[in-house]
């Protein structure tokens, strides 16, 4: 067993929130910390959007592809975060990790789209994801 912490981001469909998540840990953690992505209800293919808002700064989740939900890796992590309030999961009896949720701010409630309304969701995303690297670190 590592004892590096280990964080699975997982949204519904698996093409945006939990994939931007992910990539901003990747580039904070710097291999300190091991990330999945999953969805609840995968799609078929990433947020266009939330790829070019992840690239604007400096992270990478371009070669992502999204994902159901593995029930060993479930109950395995350390942390399950569950981005948004659409998708919806429970840990299985015996998981070794916590779960969490975020509500992220969905700026299209406030009539604000695009690029713009993605770089809002990336920067509360970012923001939580920094502050639980940094949790994790210090429960280490």
């Amino acid at each position: 067993m590592t004892s590096q912490p280990s964080v699975l981001f997982v949204c519904s469909s698996n093409g945006g929130k939990s994939q931007m998540a992910a990539a901003l840990a990747e580039h904070h953690a710097h291999g300190d910390v091991e990330i999945h992505s999953c969805g609840t209800k995968p799609g078929t293919a990433l947020n266009e959007e939330s790829v070019e808002a992840i690239a604007e700064v400096g992270a990478d989740m371009s070669q992502g592809e999204p994902k159901g939900v593995d029930p060993e890796l479930l109950a395995a992590v350390d942390r399950v975060v569950i981005l948004g309030s659409s998708a919806k999961l429970e840990l299985p009896e015996g998981a070794r990790g916590t779960l969490e949720q975020w509500d992220i701010d969905e700026p299209s409630h406030r009539d604000i789209h695009g690029m713009e309304r993605m770089r809002i969701v990336r920067d509360d995303i970012d923001s939580r994801v920094k502050k639980l690297l940094s949790d994790l670190k210090n429960e280490a």
